[in-house]
């Protein structure tokens, strides 16, 4: 049995730059990863039926064919040398349609773990070109790196990032990403700017996202307003979560104490625990 940690992401910042003709938009953002982490366990099954190659356990409210680690193996699957069924065990730490990547960073954690079990001898770029099937986080994850990212969010640099601690609240609500998108006050134009800008005045990166979700779901507005109070809340991927950094004079014991949802104290990673995975 292999028993992997499978982190999560803060957006430090998430502008919409642009929209391609087929619809997709153009992003700038930076990718942290953190220290909360999911817990997979891969245990290697006798049955090799090929319908059953892959049983999941821990995310029974997920259709199988929509389940990206499901599908994760799927697209591995026809690289394999050495294919043995696994049992997939998932402890679920990273709360799920919160904007922290829990998802995808599953699918990378399999991808990188299946790679070696299966004997595919892909690489990292080849695993991050896979991923990006299952959606555009995955790469990161796979890569397992700090990221400027561009594009779909699939153009990386890797960037080195100060150590910090987070605050992250989690509100009591789901977010429709096409929800989100689909709303005509949403800014899609911000002006493309470089990570030399970023590091120059965070404080001037935001998430075009934030007034939308704030609009839309009084559980975000009501965790930014509390946030606001103790340091600059902002809102991480689409939601629902949202996180401020913690400073010298924050009370984390009485904010984390009385967040009106579900908050959690943060470390941020300088890389991924599966940076140098080996079986």
């Amino acid at each position: 049995m292999i028993r992997v940690p499978s982190p999560a992401k803060l957006n430090l910042f998430l502008h919409i730059t642009g929209q391609r003709p087929n619809g997709y938009h153009e992003l700038q953002t930076i990718f942290q990863l953190i220290d909360l982490s999911d817990w997979m366990e891969f245990h290697p099954l006798a049955n090799s039926a090929d319908e059953d190659f892959i049983q999941i356990e821990g995310l029974n409210s997920v259709n199988l064919e929509q389940n990206l680690i499901y599908r994760a193996a799927q697209i591995l699957k026809p690289f394999a040398k050495a294919l043995t069924a696994q049992k997939i065990h998932i402890e679920k730490n990273i709360p799920m349609g919160a904007g922290l990547g829990g998802g995808s960073s599953n699918a990378a954690t399999t991808l990188i773990v299946l790679n070696q079990l299966w004997k595919c001898g892909l690489n990292t770029e080849q695993l991050a070109e896979l991923g990006l099937q299952l959606g555009a986080d995955v790469p990161v994850f796979v890569h397992g790196l700090n990221a400027w990212a561009e594009g779909i969010g699939e153009h990386l640099t890797f960037i080195d990032l100060a150590q910090k601690q987070y605050i992250v609240l989690k509100p009591d609500c789901f977010i429709s990403t096409q929800l989100l998108f689909s709303q005509k006050t949403l800014t899609r134009d911000s002006k493309p700017t470089k990570f030399c800008g970023y590091q120059e005045t965070p404080s001037d990166f935001g998430n075009n996202f934030e007034p939308v979700a704030r609009s839309l779901y009084p559980e975000v507005d009501e965790a930014m307003q509390y946030l606001d109070q103790f340091g600059a809340a902002k809102l991480t991927g689409t939601g629902a979560c949202v996180f401020a950094e913690v400073t010298e004079n924050m009370n984390i014991d009485d904010i984390l104490k009385n967040a009106p949802c579900k908050s959690y104290l943060v470390r941020s990673l300088q890389e991924s625990p599966l940076r140098h995975f080996e079986v």
